[in-house]
């Protein structure tokens, strides 16, 4: 874009400047915040991922008694003793960034007759909620990342646009400018130096 030869210009484009050179280790500290949060909240999604896989893995132990679940009357079958609710989250600002946390999932609430079920029923419904109270957690961290990572995108953007266009330009601007503003004042002192020795050449 071509850039007006004044002074005004020259002193649009220094403000230019120093909002960006303001503006700028905001946006870089932002950054390294958010890269910093992300590793954090990817951190503690493995663990819970761990956490669930080895519940899972544990439920190896009752894979025989599950297997009488399959001779349950339909209206007695297991699946039925554990049905998620609701999720409880609410709202946390990170680095700016506003992302659900969770706090509960909740369970309907549902009654039954310990004679209609052996033994191992109660057991396995307080696993089974845990399980389903990980997956709950696990989805709440992933949208965290999700919210977090394109926030970081947007702002390394910004950061890049920055450093690497806007601030240099500016500076070529005011540089261009300054040698046009330059050159006009030295061709000024030179036609006045002209003017003066011809003046004083015709008073002779």
């Amino acid at each position: 874009m071509a850039v007006k030869l004044t002074k005004n210009e020259q002193k649009v484009q220094k403000d230019h400047l120093k909002q960006y050179q303001r503006y700028l280790p905001t946006l870089q500290l932002k950054k390294q915040q958010l890269q910093s949060v992300i590793m954090q909240v990817n951190a503690e999604l493995k663990a819970k991922e761990a956490e669930r896989e080895a519940m899972v893995g544990n439920l190896d132990d009752w894979i025989a008694v599950f297997a009488e679940n399959q001779i349950f009357p339909e209206d007695k079958k297991l699946d039925d003793l554990v049905q998620p609710d609701q999720v409880l989250v609410t709202t946390e600002n990170i680095a700016g960034v506003k992302v659900p946390a969770f706090q509960e999932l909740t369970f309907k609430d549902i009654s039954y007759n310990v004679a209609d079920y052996p033994l191992w029923v109660d057991t396995a419904v307080i696993k089974l909620r845990e399980i389903a109270r990980l997956d709950a957690l696990v989805s709440t961290l992933e949208k965290q990342v999700e919210l977090l990572g394109k926030e970081l995108r947007t702002t390394s953007q910004r950061v890049n646009l920055f450093e690497k266009v806007k601030i240099p330009e500016a500076k070529e601007n005011i540089r261009i400018i300054g040698v046009y503003l330059g050159d006009q004042q030295t061709a000024a002192v030179v036609r006045g130096k002209i003017s003066k020795k011809k003046l004083v050449e015709a008073g002779r």
